[in-house]
C-alpha cells in the first residue's frame, strides 16, 4: 500500500462557488498549513519511518515543558496541533521544511479526518433514526423507545453492540474522495466540495490518496 503526505488545517466555514461550466458547487473552506516538519523518525532509530507536522501557532509558555522542549528543535516555534505521516521517502523531508498547500491541486482527490460536532446525549429515534412504537394502542409513556432490547430467559442477556441511547457525535469521521475545487496558495486555503465534518475552526486532516 502506498504511504502518502498530507497536511492539518482548519475548518473556516461554507460557501459557494460557480465551476467553469457555470455550475453550483457549495464548498468547505479550509485553511491548512502552512505546517513546518517538526521531528523526522526512521526506520533504524524509531523502528518506523515519519515525519511529524506542526499547525496552529500558539505562544511556548502555554506548553509543558516536554512538550516545549521537542518543539525547540525545529527552531520553527510552538504549535497546539502535531501529528505523524508516513511518505514513501522520509529523506524528502528535513526538521524545519514547511509544507504548504501547494502539495494539492485542483482536481484532486482526498482523504478528509474531522472530529463530528457532539450533540450531547441522544434517545434511540434521534441517534439511530428508530421510528419508536405506537401512539395508541395500550401505549404510555413509551413512544420514544426502543422497545424489546433482551432475549428473554434465553439467553438473558443484551448482546454487545445493540443499538442504545447514548452519547451522539464527537467521533473521528473520514471521508474518502473529497474533491478539491480550488487552492489559494497566498491565502493557504483550499475549497473542498461539499461538507466536511466537525465544527467551524476544528481541525481536519487532508491526506493525499493513492
Amino acid at each position: 500500500m502506498k504511504r502518502t503526505i498530507g497536511l492539518i488545517g482548519k475548518k473556516l466555514g461554507m460557501t459557494s462557488v460557480f465551476g467553469d461550466d457555470g455550475k453550483f458547487i457549495p464548498v468547505t473552506v479550509i485553511q491548512a498549513g502552512p505546517c513546518p516538519v517538526i521531528q523526522k523518525k526512521v526506520q533504524e532509530k524509531d523502528g518506523y519511518s515519519a515525519i511529524q507536522i506542526g499547525f496552529d501557532a500558539m505562544a511556548g509558555h502555554r506548553l509543558n515543558k516536554p512538550a516545549r522542549g521537542h518543539q525547540a528543535k525545529a527552531g520553527m516555534g510552538y504549535y497546539r496541533k502535531l501529528m505523524e505521516f508516513s511518505p514513501d521517502n522520509v529523506d524528502e523531508y528535513e526538521p524545519g521544511q514547511e509544507l504548504s498547500v501547494e502539495i494539492f491541486k485542483p482536481g484532486d482527490r482526498i482523504k478528509l479526518t474531522g472530529t463530528s460536532k457532539g450533540k450531547g446525549f441522544a434517545g434511540v429515534m434521534k441517534r439511530w433514526n428508530f421510528s419508536g412504537l405506537p401512539r395508541t394502542h395500550g401505549h404510555e409513556k413509551v413512544h420514544r423507545s426502543p422497545g424489546a432490547i433482551g432475549q428473554c430467559a434465553d439467553p438473558g442477556k443484551v448482546f454487545k453492540g445493540r443499538k442504545m441511547p447514548g452519547r451522539m457525535g464527537n467521533k473521528t469521521v473520514s471521508y474518502k474522495n473529497a474533491e478539491i475545487i480550488s487552492v489559494r496558495s497566498r491565502e493557504n486555503v483550499i475549497l473542498v466540495k461539499g461538507q466536511v465534518p466537525g465544527p467551524k475552526d476544528g481541525f481536519v486532516v487532508l491526506q493525499k490518496q493513492d
